[in-house]
């Protein structure tokens, strides 16, 4: 019998044109590394810590107190009896309890989500932006913000023998960005940040981009992260107007990712949402201009990235197109109820007076101080290093520094087919066991950027921050004193640097 798939070539076209990150190839090596550790092999290190990526939990910062205990009692009822917990705590599990078919998590729920926490999130957008309606029939529940861009995306992509689709991206983006687009097969159409301007988003590059993409693909939509992920810029209402405005004239849907609203820590700045500004416009953008917004779990103050639940809000899309976002929804079933039900509790938290909210409040204000310090210490670090620099973050979890890396380390990544931030990466995990997020190419020749989660707990920052400057300052001593060729790592750097070489390509 005649085998259904035999070879590479008999796998999906679109699939296997999926492009793997570096940051894939990284964590390969340091699962790899991790073994090797249990097994008893010496490391000069004695375990690999990962701030590459947004999962603070990871990291060792501890949940959310009344978010793990509501969900407890969830998923153990009997629970609702113990009189140690709050009793907040025990009736806001009772209500989510009744908002579940049967009275459990374990029920399916809506594809679009629990009526009941459609309705909570609605309210949650109509307080934060001061009044603005919102209404719960426009919000949809998924498995995560990354389901919902997916979800819309591919409604947007053209069919076979069409002109492929295009989305104007930012440059760099969320490195999840790529691969969701590749699988969509949509065509990325990049616009460059201007790095000079804290990675400020600018008006002429956005036609610049359109302009140039225009014979290569069919623009459909704009891709906006704000604050900006993995750089930390935060719009002020002018450049979001620009925005919106420059969707209106190019007839584009506007993507805004605005899942890192809740921390915003530069002094004088606060977030505001795209919706509140467009709200605040002429009555015929207000109208007219399509956008859908994203939020997940995965924010700072709750940062229940595992859990898996996001929603997106869509504004003036047309209600046929609605259905088919539904529809989209159904192949996932629901999101998981666990991560629906964190979704009430992190966006309507214990208010004044209720037993859970002095702790509550506690542990809400030592994550944003943790991450306020941690980003200004980082920085600090950052910018006293040879060949680094960093431009001030305002908000998000990450810092974006750039690179001037030494010639021998650029020569050598060239020979071996890689970007030099992603071989200095390599080297950083096998010499010091930390993986950072190498940066994102194809904007500025020649640049080469790292991506560093900065909410962790402080004495991780600790040694992340020791270990970045330990190695930093040995590779620049190694340059100076034209010693890099007689390091001893350099035959086992080349190998682990040829694997990501092999995953690359």
């Amino acid at each position: 019998m005649q085998k259904v798939m035999t070879s590479l070539q008999d796998v999906n076209p679109r699939v296997r044109g999926i492009r793997v990150s570096s940051q894939s190839a990284l964590q390969s090596l340091a699962e790899k590394t991790t073994r090797e550790i249990t097994q008893g092999v010496p490391k000069p290190f004695k375990k690999v810590i990962d701030v590459s990526s947004g999962d603070p939990q990871r990291a060792g910062m501890k949940p959310n107190s009344f978010v793990r205990q509501v969900l407890a009692v969830c998923l153990c009822p009997k629970l609702l009896r113990e009189e140690g917990l709050p009793l907040d705590v025990r009736l806001r599990a009772q209500r989510l309890l009744e908002a579940c078919d049967g009275e459990s998590v374990g029920s399916y729920t809506a594809s679009s989500g629990l009526p009941h926490i459609r309705q909570t999130i609605a309210e949650f957008i109509m307080k934060r932006d001061e009044g603005v309606p919102a209404y719960a029939e426009n919000i949809f529940i998924s498995s995560g913000a990354q389901r919902a861009l997916m979800v819309i995306v591919k409604l947007l992509s053209e069919g076979e023998g069409q002109p492929q689709t295009g989305l104007l991206i930012p440059q760099p983006c969320p490195h999840t960005l790529l691969p969701l687009l590749d699988e969509a097969g949509v065509m990325a159409a990049p616009y460059r940040l201007v790095e000079e301007k804290s990675w400020a988003v600018d008006l002429s590059e956005l036609h610049r981009a359109s302009t140039t993409s225009r014979g290569h693909c069919t623009l459909r939509a704009i891709y906006i992260s704000n604050p900006g992920n993995p750089t930390g810029h935060l719009q002020d209402r002018k450049s979001i107007e620009e925005v919106i405005e420059f969707a209106a004239a190019e007839r584009l849907l506007l993507l805004v990712d605005e899942v890192y609203q809740d921390s915003v820590y530069a002094p004088n700045r606060e977030f505001i949402s795209y919706k509140k500004v467009l709200f605040e416009m002429d009555n015929h953008l207000r109208e007219t201009v399509e956008m859908v917004s994203f939020n997940s779990l995965s924010c700072a103050c709750v940062a229940e990235c595992g859990l898996r639940a996001g929603y997106m809000e869509v504004i003036n899309m047309d209600s046929g197109v609605m259905h088919f976002v539904d529809t989209m929804l159904c192949t996932d079933i629901n999101a998981p109820v666990t991560g629906q039900l964190a979704l009430d509790l992190m966006l309507s938290p214990p208010k004044p007076g209720d037993p859970s909210y002095n702790t509550f409040a506690e542990e809400t204000l030592l994550t944003r101080a943790t991450l306020a310090q941690n980003a200004q210490q980082t920085l600090k670090l950052l910018n006293d290093l040879p060949g680094m620099s960093c431009w001030p973050a305002m908000g998000g979890i990450y810092l974006y520094p750039r690179l001037n890396l030494p010639a021998e380390i650029r020569e050598q990544a060239n020979m071996l087919g890689l970007e030099a931030d992603v071989l200095y990466c390599q080297m950083l995990l096998q010499e010091e066991g930390l993986i950072l997020g190498a940066g994102q190419h194809g904007g500025t020749t020649g640049s080469h950027h790292l991506r560093l989660c900065v909410l962790v707990p402080p004495d991780t920052l600790e040694e992340v921050l020791s270990r970045i400057s330990s190695f930093h300052l040995r590779l620049t001593d190694r340059e100076h004193n034209g010693s890099y060729r007689k390091t001893k790592s350099r035959s086992n750097m080349l190998s682990s640097a040829e694997e990501i070489g092999q995953s690359y390509i």
